[in-house]
C-alpha cells in the first residue's frame, strides 16, 4: 500500500428506538476511517496522481472494512459515502484527488453494484473536528430513506501533515422515514437514478 496509514478506527452506530418507538430492525451505519500522512503538505504539487492511487486503495480497504463490521454480504449493503478532511498544511484539492477520480470504483466492489454517484464531502480541519460523511442509496439516488449521514471525528486527527479519510455504508435507510419517493424495494439501479 502506498498510504503511510498512521491509525485506523471503524465502527458501527445502530438505532434501536426513535422518538419513543421501537426500530426493528434497528438501522445500522458502519464508518471506517483512516488517517494517512500526507505526501504534499506544505508545497504544491501539480501532479496528485500519488493520492489519486492512495484513494483506490482506501476505497477497497474501508469499503470492506465496513461490510465486515456490519456483518453482512456486500450485496446486503443499501447506502454509501466518503469524506475527506485535510490538515492545515494541505490544501482541499488534497481531498478530492482521494476521493473522486479513483475512490469510488473499489468501494462499489465492497458493496457489490452501486449504480448511483458516492455522496461525497470534503473540509479542512485539525485534531478532535468533526467530520460530516454524507449517506445516499448505492443504486438508486432517487431513494430518499436513504438520504442520510454520519458524522465522525479523532481526538487527535487529522494533523496538520496528514488527510483523514472516512467510508461509511449501511444495511438500512434512515429510522422511521416517511417523506416519500422511490422506495429501497422499488429500486432498480440500473441507471443510478432510480
Amino acid at each position: 500500500m502506498s498510504a503511510e496509514i498512521r491509525k485506523i478506527a471503524t465502527w458501527v452506530e445502530e438505532t434501536h428506538r426513535e422518538i419513543g418507538r421501537e426500530i426493528s430492525p434497528p438501522t445500522r451505519k458502519a464508518v471506517s476511517v483512516a488517517v494517512i500522512a500526507n505526501p504534499f503538505a506544505g508545497k504544491y504539487t501539480e501532479d496528485l496522481g500519488k493520492l489519486m492511487e492512495i484513494g483506490a486503495e482506501l476505497g477497497a480497504l474501508l469499503g470492506t472494512k465496513c461490510v465486515a463490521a456490519l456483518g453482512i454480504r456486500p450485496d446486503q449493503a443499501e447506502s454509501y459515502g466518503k469524506a475527506a478532511m485535510v490538515g492545515e498544511n494541505g490544501e482541499l484539492e488534497h481531498a478530492a484527488a482521494i476521493l473522486h477520480p479513483k475512490l469510488g470504483a473499489p468501494l462499489r466492489k465492497a458493496v457489490e453494484k452501486g449504480a448511483a454517484l458516492v455522496p461525497s464531502s470534503k473540509k479542512m480541519g485539525g485534531p478532535g473536528q468533526a467530520l460530516d460523511v454524507p449517506l445516499g442509496h448505492k443504486d438508486a439516488a432517487y431513494v430518499r430513506s436513504h438520504f442520510d449521514g454520519i458524522e465522525v471525528r479523532l481526538n487527535d486527527a487529522p494533523r496538520a501533515n496528514e488527510i483523514m479519510v472516512a467510508v461509511a455504508v449501511t444495511d438500512s435507510g434512515r429510522p422511521l422515514p416517511r417523506v416519500g419517493g422511490l422506495t429501497h424495494d422499488e429500486a432498480e439501479g440500473k441507471d443510478g437514478l432510480r
